[in-house]
C-alpha cells in the first residue's frame, strides 16, 4: 500500500472527464492482479489507511474481501476506495461471494457487498462513519432457493430520480435474476455524471435512474453541504465493500467517455 502521504495526496487527482458512449481511451484496470496499489482502506473507527485485520488482500490474483482474522463482527464496515475521481464512465466488474459469513455479521449482509459511485472523499469521512455518502450499487447473492435479485441500488446520504419520480427510501431493487452459489457475475455500470446511471448483468439491462444527488436529511451528506459540496453529485471516488461476507473480484475495469 501507499504511505499515508501518498494515498492523501492521491485523492487530489484531477478528474478524468467522461460521456455518451464516445470513449476518451482505454479501458483502464483499476484493480492489476496482483496487489492493492492505487487503493485505500477506511473502517468504521479506524484511521484512513489501516487496513483492519487485513480484511482487502490478494490472494490467487484476486482482490478479496477476507474474514479469515476475524473472530466476529461487531459493525466494523469496511471500504476500498480507488485514489482517482471519475465522472463519465463505463464500469466493468466481475465479482462472485464464497464461504461463510462472519459471526455476527447482520442478517441482510449475508452475500452482500456493493460498489460506492461518485463516493466522498474517504478522507472527509468522520472516524465512525459507516458508509461513505455515495450511491451504492448493491451486489447481492442468493441463499440456493429463494429469488434475491442483484444490482440494486442503495443510497447513504444520496437520493435519485427514476420516471421522473425523486425516490428518497434507501434501497431499491432491480429487475435482475438470482445468482445462487460461487458463480462468477460480470455487473457493468454506466454512468453520466449526475445525469443517468444504468446498471447491466451478464449484458442485460436491470436499472436505470437518473439525477443523482446529495440528501439534505442525511447528516453525513449535511456535513458535506456545510462543506460547500453541491447538492447535485456529478463526480466522485469508486469503492468496494467489506461488511461481513467473504467476496472475491476478478476483474474491475473501467472505460471514461466523453462528457454528454
Amino acid at each position: 500500500m501507499k504511505s499515508p502521504f501518498l494515498q492523501i495526496a492521491a485523492l487530489l487527482l484531477p478528474t478524468i472527464a467522461c460521456g455518451q458512449n464516445a470513449t476518451t481511451g482505454e479501458w483502464i484496470q483499476l484493480f492489476n492482479g496482483e496487489n492493492l496499489d492505487n487503493w485505500q482502506v477506511k473502517f468504521t473507527g479506524q484511521e484512513l489507511g489501516a487496513n483492519y485485520r487485513e480484511t482487502f488482500r490478494v490472494e490467487n490474483n484476486l482482490l478479496t474481501v477476507s474474514y479469515e482474522n476475524w473472530n466476529n463482527f461487531n459493525g466494523e464496515f469496511g471500504h476500498l476506495f480507488y485514489d482517482q475521481v471519475f465522472s463519465h464512465y463505463l464500469l466493468r466488474v466481475e465479482y462472485r461471494f464464497i464461504g461463510e459469513q462472519v459471526s455476527n455479521g447482520p442478517g441482510w449482509a449475508y452475500r452482500n457487498n456493493g460498489l460506492m459511485l461518485h463516493s466522498q472523499n474517504p478522507a472527509s469521512m468522520s472516524l465512525d462513519q459507516e458508509f461513505p455518502v455515495s450511491i451504492e450499487v448493491q451486489l447481492l447473492g442468493g441463499n440456493g432457493k429463494d429469488l434475491r435479485t442483484t444490482a440494486n441500488i442503495c443510497t447513504p446520504g444520496t437520493n435519485m430520480v427514476m420516471n421522473g419520480e425523486l425516490i428518497t427510501r434507501h434501497c431499491t431493487n432491480s429487475n435482475s435474476g438470482t445468482f445462487h452459489g460461487d458463480q462468477w457475475v460480470t455487473v457493468e455500470m454506466e454512468i453520466h455524471s449526475s445525469n443517468s446511471l444504468i446498471h447491466r448483468i451478464n449484458g442485460q439491462e436491470v436499472f436505470s435512474l437518473q439525477e443523482i444527488q446529495l440528501d439534505a436529511t442525511d447528516l453525513d451528506a449535511q456535513a458535506l453541504l456545510e462543506k460547500g459540496a453541491p447538492v447535485t453529485l456529478k463526480e466522485g471516488y469508486v469503492a468496494l465493500q467489506a461488511e461481513s461476507h467473504p467476496t472475491q473480484f476478478r476483474k474491475i475495469e473501467l472505460l471514461p467517455l466523453k462528457a454528454d
